[in-house]
């Protein structure tokens, strides 16, 4: 274990509070896309390991730690929701909320190197991390239960129907066949295993991005799990059809998980961080790999 590095994830959990969940997140985007561009160029990054996903920006950290002080301050009414993973805290002027991102920053940090250099995990192991944070955040904040209390008389429900599905799945076609031929393209290209490795990296930091127009108002959905399993799949298989095959299936199960852990509930449990440790998971083992089980 990196002493530094773990010293270094206190800075990082109070950077996700401070910044905000969401905003910290785009910067994890920003770094991913800088670090896997300076990869394929031919250049020596340091960038993607160490900060978009390590100590000082990696979701596991950062974006974990600002959930984890949002659903602290929504617990102590200085939030108006335990989900709101959008506001940058620092507004509240409050030094526990602070505290409660490095705290948990830490903690992710430990949970990372407990399932992968512990345990071996092979999936993507700063999306299973945050999961995990988040389920303790969860049950330690929230009053609302692990999957939520509806209201008397109102259905729970696990999957958007109707035209809602139909956008979903359209989602998860379109992105995952761009990403699925891109690839194709870039083999065709001649591009080198080095680019080609750090492709689905490159997707996941478009989509991790794209939250931006989210954080500005807009209606943009959450893609970077469609986008880096999309990419992954076809990777892995060598084959760009399972782009838009996983890209459907990813879109789908995310919106699952949003509709059973993140309805009628008082803190945030990421879809997207869910639906990626799952089928980077399914995917190292139909296709044999090993993708960010390291």
């Amino acid at each position: 274990m990196d002493l530094f590095a773990l010293i270094a994830a206190f800075g990082g959990g109070i950077i996700g509070a401070y910044m905000g969940a969401v905003p910290a997140f785009i910067m994890t985007g920003l770094i991913a896309i800088a670090g896997s561009v300076a990869t394929m160029a031919g250049g020596a990054d340091m960038t993607v390991g160490f900060v978009a996903f390590g100590s000082y920006l990696g979701p596991h950290i950062a974006f974990a730690g600002g959930v984890a002080a949002a659903a602290y301050a929504g617990r102590t009414k200085k939030l108006d929701s335990g989900t709101d993973i959008m506001s940058c805290l620092n507004g509240l002027a409050d030094p526990m909320t602070l505290l409660v991102g490095g705290i948990f920053g830490v903690f992710g940090f430990l949970i990372h190197y407990l399932i992968g250099a512990v345990l071996h995990l092979n999936t993507d192991l700063p999306g299973f991390t945050v999961i995990i944070s988040a389920i303790i955040v969860r049950l330690v904040f929230g009053k609302s239960g692990l999957i939520g209390k509806a209201p008397a008389g109102e259905k729970r429900v696990y999957f958007t129907a109707g035209k809602g599905m139909v956008c979903n799945i359209l989602l998860g076609l379109g992105i995952g066949t761009a990403t699925g031929f891109v690839y194709r393209a870039l083999v065709n290209a001649g591009a080198s295993e080095v680019v080609i490795g750090s492709y689905p990296v490159l997707c996941f930091g478009i989509a991790a991005v794209s939250l931006i127009f989210a954080q500005a108002g807009f209606a943009m959905p959450g893609t970077h799990h469609i986008a880096l399993i999309s990419a992954l799949a076809a990777v892995s298989s060598a084959n760009p059809i399972m782009g838009p095959v996983f890209g459907v299936l990813a879109s789908l199960m995310g919106d699952f998980v949003g509709q059973t852990f993140n309805s009628h509930c008082d803190s945030h449990i990421d879809p997207p961080a869910f639906t990626i440790f799952v089928f980077t998971f399914i995917i190292n083992m139909i296709f044999g790999a090993g993708f960010f089980s390291a």
